[in-house]
């Protein structure tokens, strides 16, 4: 990284969400109810967040903190212009030293809806037992 390449988190926040096709008010939904778009919209004007809030806002745009933290315009133009398109044997090169694998976010989030899914169920069987007891004291 060069002297005049400096990390702003919140341009770097701004990307992300960008390239997630959010808008701030669903980021703003994903971070809690005392989020607004104009508090993001401050977020990503600021040049450095403190790392819980890195966290916070990692997690809600489902990307490691260290992308938001190191992301760099140099770095991706450097990787786009170090590779040659014009030979696609390794098409996915440009994901080579990626910290975010598909599968394992495939893998979570799937994790996530089964836990869910089992949470719901067991709600289910609370009410219905629930009603059960009711009709039986009529």
């Amino acid at each position: 990284m060069t002297p005049t390449d400096k990390i702003h988190h919140g341009q770097n926040i701004r990307r992300f969400r960008e390239m997630l096709n959010m808008k701030q008010e669903a980021l703003a939904h994903e971070l809690g109810t005392e989020w607004n778009q104009k508090k993001v919209s401050l977020l990503e004007s600021k040049e450095t967040v403190d790392q819980e809030l890195l966290e916070q806002v990692a997690k809600a745009l489902h990307v490691p903190v260290d992308a938001i933290k190191n992301f760099t315009t140099e770095a991706a133009y450097n990787i786009i212009s170090n590779n040659s398109f014009e030979n696609c044997a390794q098409p996915a090169s440009i994901f080579y030293n990626s910290t975010i694998n598909p599968v394992d976010k495939l893998a979570e989030a799937l994790e996530e809806n089964k836990k869910l899914y089992s949470q719901l169920l067991q709600e289910k069987d609370e009410k219905i037992a629930l009603l059960q007891k009711l009709l039986d004291n009529k």
